[in-house]
């Protein structure tokens, strides 16, 4: 099973693209993370399961919708299925640019043939935290909890809080790991989970 969640932004996406020979436990190791970043010292992050990459310049919006959809294509080929984070009701600032730039994603991934699965915001939050409010420092807490892994530590560690790219790492694997409860309920699978 290859399934992956998009946390898909202008600015921060990540991709968690989970792979698994036998599907019957999501977990960390499974799991390979990938997010885009403006900062050079943050896109050269790479680990066993961490993969940093500095955005393409552009010269127009398309340009730069293209690049970002093209990155994500390349991660989640050979995915059975994908699941993005919907709009948030409340969005403020550029949402016509986020929707078109999400548009061409869908677009590519519907060319390709790969099924996508919307997870509304505040679903995501109430799967990770048991609160559909839940702020990026409670996810954090709930991604600590589940992995063990301080991603803070190693992407951020001048910063107190739980900015890009942690919490869109954090939202990638809280989008793939509530797809994956979904797919594991439709198909039956006993997880260990």
């Amino acid at each position: 099973m290859i399934i992956a969640g998009i946390d898909y932004s202008l600015r921060g996406p990540a991709v968690c693209l989970y792979k698994s020979e036998d599907g019957k436990k999501f977990s960390y190791d499974a799991c390979s993370f990938y997010f885009l970043t403006d900062n050079k010292k943050q896109s050269e992050i790479c680990n066993t399961h961490i993969f940093g990459e500095r955005l393409s310049d552009w010269t127009s919006e398309e340009q730069r919708y293209e690049s970002i959809a093209d990155w994500a294509i390349d991660i989640v080929m050979g995915a059975t299925h994908v699941a993005l984070e919907g709009y948030a009701f409340g969005a403020q600032g550029r949402v016509f640019q986020i929707a078109e730039n999400t548009g061409i994603l869908k677009y590519k991934l519907y060319q390709l043939g790969i099924p996508v699965t919307i997870i509304p915001p505040s679903e995501v939050k109430k799967y990770a935290t048991t609160k559909g409010n839940a702020d990026k420092n409670l996810m954090y807490s709930a991604w600590i909890a589940d992995t063990g892994i301080d991603l803070k530590g190693l992407l951020t560690p001048k910063k107190q809080d739980s900015g890009s790219p942690v919490s869109d790492i954090v939202d990638s694997f809280y989008i793939c790991k509530r797809l994956y409860s979904t797919i594991a309920n439709d198909n039956k699978i006993t997880t260990e989970d």
